[in-house]
C-alpha cells in the first residue's frame, strides 16, 4: 500500500496552518464540539424549565439571551440545541459518506456495466431536489431526530460517490495497484486496503462541508415544524417560536440565527482550507 503519511506533516499541515480563515473555522468547530459536550454543565438553567414570571424577558444578567414565550432560558436552549444540531450533522454525514464512498469505490474500480448502473442511480437521485425529497419522506414518517438524520444521510451521498469514483479511476491505473493484482491480492483487499486510503482526501473535504449542509437542513425542517419536536431544543424550533414575536422579542430569532450562521460559516471555512491544503495545484 502506498499511503503518504509524510504528506500530512510536510505539506498538508504547514499549508493549513498558513490559512488563518481555516484555522479560525477549525477553532470554532472545536469550541462548538466542546460546548455541546459540556452543555449540561455550563447551561445556567434547565432548558425546559418554565417560568411564568419571566415570559419574553429581554436579555439581562440573569438571562443573557433572554427568555421565550414560556419563560425558558434561551441561552440554555441554544447550548442544548447545539448538541442536537451537531449530532444530526455528524450522523447524517457519516451515513452519506459511507454510502457514497462504497458506491464510488465499486463504480470506479470495476467500471463497465457496474459503473454504468451505479452512475445511473446517482443521476436518478440527483434528478430529485434533495430538500423536497426529504420533506416528502418525513411527511410519511413520525417526526423523529433519528428519521431526520437517516433521511438526510440517504439523500446526500451522490456528490461523495462521484468524487470517490473519479479518484478511484485514477488510482487503479497506478503501478502499485498493478503489482497488488500480480501477487494475487483480492479485489476487496485492493479496494479497501490500497485504493481507499489514497482516495480519502475528497471524502474528508466533502464530509466537512456536508456537516454544514446537514445542520442547515435540520434547522430548516425544525423551523417548518417537521424536524426535532418541542420541547427538545434545536436551533430551528427556537427560531420557529421566535417568528411570532419578532416585533418585540428580537432575541428569540437573533441568537439561534447567529448560532446557525457561525457554525455553518466555520465548517465551510475549515472545509475550504482543507481542500486548498490537499490540492497539489495550489501553491502557498
Amino acid at each position: 500500500m502506498v499511503f503518504r503519511h509524510s504528506y500530512l506533516y510536510s505539506i498538508f499541515w504547514p499549508r493549513l496552518k498558513r490559512n488563518r480563515l481555516a484555522l479560525f473555522g477549525g477553532a470554532v468547530v472545536l469550541a462548538l464540539f466542546l460546548i455541546s459536550l459540556a452543555a449540561p454543565l455550563i447551561a445556567p438553567y434547565d432548558p425546559n424549565a418554565i417560568n411564568a414570571w419571566k415570559v419574553l424577558s429581554p436579555p439581562s444578567w440573569q438571562n443573557w439571551f433572554g427568555t421565550d414565550e414560556l419563560g425558558r432560558d434561551v441561552l440554555s436552549r441554544v447550548l442544548f440545541g447545539a448538541r442536537i444540531s451537531l449530532k444530526v450533522g455528524f450522523v447524517a454525514v457519516g451515513i452519506a459518506v459511507t454510502i457514497g464512498t462504497v458506491i464510488g469505490l465499486l463504480s470506479g474500480y470495476y467500471s463497465g456495466a457496474v459503473d454504468s448502473v451505479l452512475m445511473r442511480l446517482v443521476d436518478i437521485m440527483l434528478c430529485f431536489p434533495a430538500f423536497f425529497l426529504i420533506l416528502a419522506v418525513i411527511t410519511f414518517l413520525e417526526p423523529s431526530i433519528w428519521y431526520i438524520m437517516i433521511v438526510i444521510g440517504l439523500t446526500g451521498w451522490m456528490g461523495v460517490a462521484r468524487l470517490v469514483r473519479a479518484e478511484t479511476l485514477s488510482i487503479r491505473e497506478m503501478d502499485y495497484i498493478m503489482a497488488a493484482r500480480c501477487i494475487g491480492c483480492s479485489n476487496a483487499r485492493i479496494i479497501f486496503r490500497h485504493i481507499l486510503p489514497n482516495a480519502v482526501s475528497p471524502v474528508l473535504v466533502s464530509a466537512t462541508l456536508g456537516v454544514a449542509g446537514a445542520i442547515l437542513t435540520e434547522s430548516a425542517l425544525s423551523f417548518l415544524g417537521i424536524g426535532v419536536q418541542p420541547p427538545t431544543p434545536s436551533w430551528g424550533n427556537i427560531l420557529t417560536s421566535g417568528k411570532d414575536y419578532i416585533e418585540f422579542a428580537w432575541w428569540l430569532s437573533l441568537f439561534p440565527g447567529l448560532a446557525i450562521l457561525v457554525t455553518v460559516l466555520a465548517y465551510n471555512l475549515l472545509g475550504e482550507g482543507i481542500r486548498d491544503a490537499l490540492d497539489p495545484r495550489v501553491k502557498r
